[in-house]
């Protein structure tokens, strides 16, 4: 009794530690808009959330690019993309169920079919019959299952670094991702984020580790702060599902840009190869030196490569 006492206090002794160094309380979408939603940043009631939208360029675009990102992320990972974009074609993104700043679903139910539900939701709302789908990683998983399922309302897709089939091979996971599947850990984190974890899970991401600043470590922490962000991201980690759909891939029939990051530690290169050989036509262009999110990495190469397959 006395070791175990001894023990279960030294334990506790650890975590007390562990939370007062790495101390990262939730904060309010208020609080945070500040900084990450500044104008054009609207907030728009859609399928029973308030979810964080940008919608730039030319208004008369009957056909606008709808930008979704990956896990962990938000819409900022496309600025440079709509910055390069905008001139020339609408450009429409927001923060997906539990990221960013649209916060947690109401019914805590997370996957790409509750995702898709949630764009097809926003298409509606804001009167889009069809458009060009882009996705990274997850987004990219949502874009394609959605033009699977719902042809008519996607004209073109882009897929970059994108999830699809069953997630094996990857060559590095960032720790944060492996530690939320850990039994006990998961509530700390819900309280506490180590700002080296961030880091971490971006130096991955990056090809160019060098790459990350502390500016959008500062982003990337300070949005997983948002209100709910923390646990949403554990059940959806929960209620993840690999591969579902991937046997129907080439029933795929649209135009298709696939976008990769040579250097991607997350989902490999192979990946790339087989979307190019399973969506017959579609075409598929590598950034050798870029990682998991070339978009964010290098959006003036990477937007390049779409300009040209949009003919802007």
């Amino acid at each position: 009794m006395i070791i175990a006492a001894v023990v279960i206090g030294a334990l506790a002794l650890l975590i007390a530690g562990f939370m007062a160094a790495t101390w990262a309380p939730e904060r309010s979408v208020e609080d945070l808009r500040r900084r990450w939603a500044p104008a054009p940043s609207v907030f728009v009631d859609v399928a029973g959330m308030r979810v964080h939208l940008r919608d730039e360029g030319p208004r008369d675009d009957m056909h606008p690019i709808v930008l979704l990102h990956g896990s962990a992320d938000s819409l900022l990972t496309w600025e440079g993309w709509a910055q390069a974009l905008k001139g020339k074609r609408r450009i429409i993104r927001f923060d997906l169920p539990g990221f960013g700043l649209t916060g947690p679903s109401p019914d805590h139910v997370y996957g790409i079919e509750s995702d898709m539900r949630l764009l097809l939701a926003m298409l509606d709302h804001l009167g889009i019959e069809s458009c060009v789908l882009g996705g990274n990683s997850l987004g990219g998983a949502v874009a394609w299952r959605t033009a699977l399922l719902h042809p008519s309302r996607v004209e073109k897709l882009i897929l970059v670094d994108s999830g699809g089939y069953p997630f094996t091979g990857s060559r590095s996971v960032p720790i944060g991702f492996l530690i939320t599947r850990l039994p006990v850990i998961p509530w700390l984190l819900q309280n506490s984020l180590p700002r080296s974890l961030v880091e971490q899970g971006l130096r991955t991401a990056y090809g160019d580790p060098g790459k990350v600043t502390p500016e959008l470590i500062d982003r990337y922490q300070e949005l997983m702060q948002r209100a709910g962000n923390r646990r949403a991201l554990l059940q959806r980690f929960r209620q993840m599902r690999s591969g579902t759909l991937a046997p129907r891939i080439p029933e795929l029939r649209l135009p298709t840009l696939i976008i990769w990051g040579g250097r991607d530690r997350m989902i490999p290169l192979v990946n790339a190869e087989r979307f190019h050989h399973d969506i017959a036509g579609s075409k598929l262009v590598i950034f050798d030196d870029l990682g998991h999110v070339p978009q964010e990495e290098d959006p003036a190469r990477t937007a390049q490569a779409v300009e040209q397959f949009l003919h802007l």
